[in-house]
Order: C-alpha cells, then structure tokens, then sequence
C-alpha cells in the first residue's frame, strides 16, 4: 500500500520529529519507500549554492577529493545537502522518474521529462551514488543519484533554447533579478554588491532596464578582472574594486560619489560573510537593503543596523518570486552579450 505523504514534506523528517525538511537535523533519503505525493527524480548535477560551495572550497584547501568528501559526508549524515556551516544548499537538474499518484494529473510533468529543482538542496532529499565530476569555478558537481520533490515543491521544466548547464546557473539565482525589479524605482541611486558574479549580473541589467537613462547604479566588485568585465557590459554608472567586508571602506566609496547622499537600494550578491554593515552604512536613511546573499548573517546586520542608529529596510533573500524561472530566463534571451558571457562561463 502507498504511503500517503505530508504536503510539507514532514513525513520525511528524522529529526527533530514535527520539523519541516528545511531545518531539520536530519531527513530519510530512502528512495525505495516512495510516498504518494513524492516525484522521484534522477539527479545529474547538483548546482551548489555559492556561499556554500566557496565554504566547502575553503574547507577543503581546493582540493577536489576534499570537495568529494565533504559533500558526500554532509549527505550521508542528513540526507540531503544541507552545509552545516552555512546553511544552505543549491538545487539540481534531473530525469522525473515517478510522480506519486495523488499526484497524477495534478501536475505538468511526468517521468521522463527534464527539470530544474527550484527549491533548496538544504531540505531536498537526496541520494549521492556516484560523484562523476566537480566543477569548482562554476559551483556545480555532475552526479549519479536521486532527489525527492515533495508536492510544494517548486520546478522548472528545462528550456530547449539553450544548455542545461546555463539554464541551471541562471535558474539557481532567479529570485535576485526578478527581485530586482520589484525593488527598483527609475531615478534611484542603487549599488549592486558582487556585482560582477552570476547574480548580480543579472542584477545589474534588469536595474538598469527599469530605470532606463535614470538614476545611477554603482556596481562594488572584488577583483580587477570583475571590474573590467562589469565595465564592459555598461549597466553601472560607477565600478568601485572594494573589498565588501570592509565596512567603512564601502561607506566611503559610496559616500563620495554620491556626494553624501548614499543610495536608495542596496542589493547584496557576495558569497563570503561579514558584509552586512558595509550594505548597511552605505544605504540612506530610510532607503532599503536586500540581502539576496545566503552568507548573510541577519543577526549581525539586525543589530549591527541599531548599533549604528541606521533606521533602513532589511530583507531576507527570498529566492523566490512568482515566474522568476522564466523572467530570468528572458534576460538571456533579450540580451545576446550577457548570452554569449553565460555560455562562456558556465555552458
């Protein structure tokens, strides 16, 4: 008989018992023991999210067998990849291979079809039999296994316009453009920090598409190659090579080419930690701050935020909003320079 299955996945849940799979110690990634409202999905790469895999990077001094271990160790031990350091995980691409039967007819896919998970690796049920190859410069790990996506699990099914590879990539940080383009307002001065990665990117242009010749965009990178090549692309007004952690060094930056008025939106992209007060202190009073990075501390940027008298809007970096799969998608079909840069990086 088969089982039937919560909507939230809790059924799943070793521990602590009544969690849901995202918080959760622990989860069962028996893939036998399917339940009826479960898709099981062959999984062939895992895109790791990027704060956790330059955590797992820095672990493992670089070293891809050290990578192989670790990822393969945190999946043994929960269940799924979640980083026990950062919390967070990543999402895959896979072959459906069964849809539970309380789902049948409910759904738009069936066994056979290609997708893209759209919800976290960090409650994702997942089994690793194989590790095939690590790709460490484009945070994924091409695997043989298997995941569970519950019923309120969210998907994409994969665009045939383009490499599954770069589909995935730019699905693994969807929310941050579509994001921006509720946030942004034409005549705004914005900063875009990590404005050179994959995401802010992506940031850069659909800020600038919505505010057209207006306002001004001061895109903060941290390297020189990430400054020409955001240089290149024209979205920013302002390229500044700053290290993000230094807080006051931000500050200043910002400071200056504002003359003083500092920025209506900040939007963080950067993978590594200690950001929050340079965010913070470069925002006016008032203005707001989307923190879409998942090494974010928003304990540190609370009270760092009090501590500083800095009366502004924080939110959490929800990766997801309403028909964010295809509106990012669309940024790569509008644009064929950010096309080909893509293709060129994670293709």
């Amino acid at each position: 008989m088969v089982k039937k299955g919560n909507p939230f996945g809790t059924h799943r849940v070793l521990e602590p018992v009544g969690a849901l799979p995202q918080p959760a110690l622990r989860v069962s990634n028996n893939m036998d023991d399917v339940y009826d409202n479960e898709i099981r999905v062959n999984v062939e790469v895992l895109n790791v999210d990027s704060a956790s895999f330059t955590q797992i990077k820095k672990q493992a001094n670089g070293d891809e067998a050290g990578i192989r271990k670790i990822i393969l160790d945190i999946v043994k031990d929960k269940g799924k990849l979640k980083n026990p350091v950062t919390g967070s995980g990543g999402m895959f691409i896979g072959t459906v291979d069964r849809v539970g039967e309380a789902l049948v007819g409910k759904v738009d896919i069936k066994a056979g079809d290609k997708i893209a998970s759209l919800v976290s690796l960090s409650q994702t049920p997942l089994r690793i039999d194989e590790i095939i190859e690590v790709k460490k410069n484009v945070d994924q790990v091409r695997i043989k296994g298997q995941a569970i996506l519950f019923e309120t699990g969210i998907y994409a099914k994969l665009p045939k316009d383009m490499p599954e590879s770069l589909a995935l990539a730019i699905l693994d940080v969807a929310g941050a453009a579509a994001q921006t383009d509720k946030l942004v307002k034409p005549g705004q001065t914005v900063v875009i920090v990590g404005a050179s990665g994959k995401s802010g990117i992506l940031c850069a242009y659909q800020a600038r598409k919505k505010m057209g010749k207006t306002g001004k965009i001061i895109g903060l990178v941290h390297s020189d190659k990430g400054k020409q090549r955001l240089s290149e692309l024209g979205f920013c007004d302002d390229v500044v090579t700053i290290d993000a952690s230094n807080a006051l060094a931000c500050y200043e930056a910002v400071h200056k080419i504002t003359n003083g008025k500092l920025a209506d939106v900040i939007i963080n992209n950067v993978s590594t930690p200690d950001t929050e007060m340079g965010s913070i202190l470069m925002c006016k009073e008032n203005g707001l701050v989307y923190f879409f990075s998942m090494a974010t501390s928003f304990t540190k940027a609370a009270l760092g935020a009090e501590g500083v008298g800095k009366d502004v809007t924080m939110l959490i970096g929800n990766g997801y909003v309403k028909g964010h799969a295809e509106f990012s998608l669309n940024i790569l079909r509008e644009s064929k320079v950010l096309r080909e840069m893509y293709e060129k990086l994670y293709a």
